[in-house]
């Protein structure tokens, strides 16, 4: 995986290991990860369950720290960013879609979504007519006044998404976007992740098992046993 250093990377990870437990309950996840995610495209990461594809992304996002090696998101190493200031890098930079939908029961489809503009000093009403018209995009519209109870698991995704997406972040990091959703809705997220979040400053890290949309990433990240392996092209 040898790349031209002046191309631009929105993901740079330089031998990263992780590890949890100590002694015999030890266990190696990452094991000396080098990576690297380019502005302006989607990346796929790809591998077998339990290769360490979530606690990657887990560690590029911030949520864990590696155990060994560098990580730079947008050109800002982790190891800089201390409390209040690498949550509000998250806050700012950073959209998330796990697996985990993790909804606000209390609010409707539009709020949740548009969570993350109030928290960046949005005008409520504002905030929500915006993330309303990204769930219209998103073809769930018709459910923006539902709360998460009365949602099916594909619209609590497309919920999730429309609040990954709705503060323009420069890094979208989507761990199974597509893992509820039929393969026409499959199709119609990875084309507004494409349109939407693919920008010449912006960059899209999927994680996916679904290989009906591998032809959505410029480049897969073929990940076995903690290392990637190798970098393919979808053609």
């Amino acid at each position: 995986m040898i790349m031209n250093a002046n191309e631009p990377h929105a993901v740079t990870c330089r031998t990263v290991r992780k590890h949890f437990g100590d002694g015999e309950n030890r266990t190696e996840v990452l094991r000396g990860v080098d990576f690297h995610a380019r502005l302006g495209e989607m990346t796929f990461l790809v591998g077998p369950s339990g290769c360490g594809k979530t606690t990657l992304i887990s560690v590029i996002a911030g949520l864990l720290e590696p155990s060994e090696g560098e990580v730079d998101v947008l050109g800002r190493a982790h190891g800089s960013l201390r409390g209040k200031d690498r949550v509000e890098f998250r806050r700012r930079e950073l959209g998330f879609v796990f697996q985990q939908y993790n909804l606000l029961p209390s609010l409707t489809a539009a709020e949740n979504a548009a969570v993350p503009l109030i928290a960046d000093g949005v005008k409520r009403s504002d905030a929500v007519k915006r993330a309303s018209a990204l769930l219209d995009r998103l073809g769930i519209g018709g459910k923006a006044s539902s709360y998460p109870r009365f949602l099916s698991g594909g619209q609590q995704q497309r919920v999730a998404l429309a609040r990954a997406l709705v503060h323009e972040p420069r890094l979208v990091i989507c761990d199974e976007p597509t893992a509820a959703l039929d393969h026409e809705t499959g199709e119609s997220v990875m084309q507004l992740l494409s349109s939407a979040a693919v920008a010449p400053q912006r960059a899209v890290l999927v994680v996916t098992h679904d290989n009906r949309v591998f032809h959505h990433a410029h480049r897969i990240a073929h990940m076995n046993d903690g290392i990637i392996t190798q970098i393919t092209s979808p053609s």
